[in-house]
């Protein structure tokens, strides 16, 4: 009986096709894989450790209307106006990572003189007409910032940011209307949570634009009401948003010292 053998070359350093450098090396870890990306890449330094933050956004928008008609809505005279400003300071731990603080302030008055809501025909349809309305709000709160940079290119010009804060505040309201005349007076306080990426850029060293919207958020908000101070009552909000806000929407100056 004549034996057959086949015979396979051997190659030093090479298992089935593997170097034998790959099989010795340790598996990469979370940090290693999350490095690839550059998102934390510490070559590109954005703003580096030990920067101080000064921001702020602010906004006013007024108006007035005489006989207007929009929709459904039919005669509205009205005027008011709203105000809001969010200072914030914070400081850069680590490059391209910064903690902050910041405050917010708004404030919204509406005063409705006239205004019709019509659905459906004159004969079979609903009117509802609001002869006096009188609303003026204000809230304020304070929030905790975590503020995460991600650089565009080399020049340390633009960049992007992912900003997740951490709020509470408080807020009053006093409301107003006849035929019967009414008044509500409204406090609470709420917190939540939010996620607002953004868009940076430098227009000198030291001062930048921002532009950022709301794109997730969690909300607890309660509230108690006195209404002609006999009347009480209690109510509790919370809700959940994962759509981007166009409302949300912030410009501001940065500063970094």
């Amino acid at each position: 009986m004549t034996a057959v053998c086949a015979a396979f070359p051997v190659f030093a350093g090479d298992v089935r096709g593997y170097d034998a450098d790959t099989l010795s090396s340790p598996v990469p870890s979370i940090e290693d894989v999350r490095g690839k990306r550059g998102l934390v890449d510490v070559k590109n330094v954005f703003v580096p450790r030990g920067q101080w933050l000064f921001s702020g956004y602010a906004s006013y928008s007024t108006h007035k209307n005489n006989s207007y008609n929009f929709l459904v809505f039919d005669d509205i005279d009205s005027d008011g106006y709203t105000f809001k400003i969010s200072p914030m300071i914070g400081y850069a731990i680590r490059d391209n990572m910064a903690l902050g603080a910041r405050f917010i302030y708004g404030r919204t008055l509406l005063k409705l003189d006239d205004g019709k809501l019509s659905l459906g025909d004159e004969d079979s349809g609903v009117n509802i007409e609001a002869d006096y309305y009188y609303s003026l709000k204000h809230n304020y709160s304070v929030a905790l910032v975590w503020r995460q940079y991600i650089p565009l290119g080399r020049d340390k010009r633009f960049a992007l940011f992912s900003e997740m804060s951490l709020s509470g505040g408080g807020h009053q309201t006093k409301f107003a209307a006849n035929q019967p005349l009414r008044g509500t007076f409204e406090t609470g306080y709420e917190f939540s949570l939010g996620v607002s990426p953004g868009l940076i850029a430098f227009i000198s060293n030291t001062m930048a634009l921002e532009v950022n919207v709301g794109v997730m958020g969690l909300n607890f908000k309660h509230s108690h009401q006195v209404q002609n101070r006999v009347e009480t009552a209690d109510v509790n909000t919370s809700y959940m948003n994962f759509s981007v806000n166009i409302l949300s929407i912030g410009l501001g100056v940065s500063f970094y010292l």
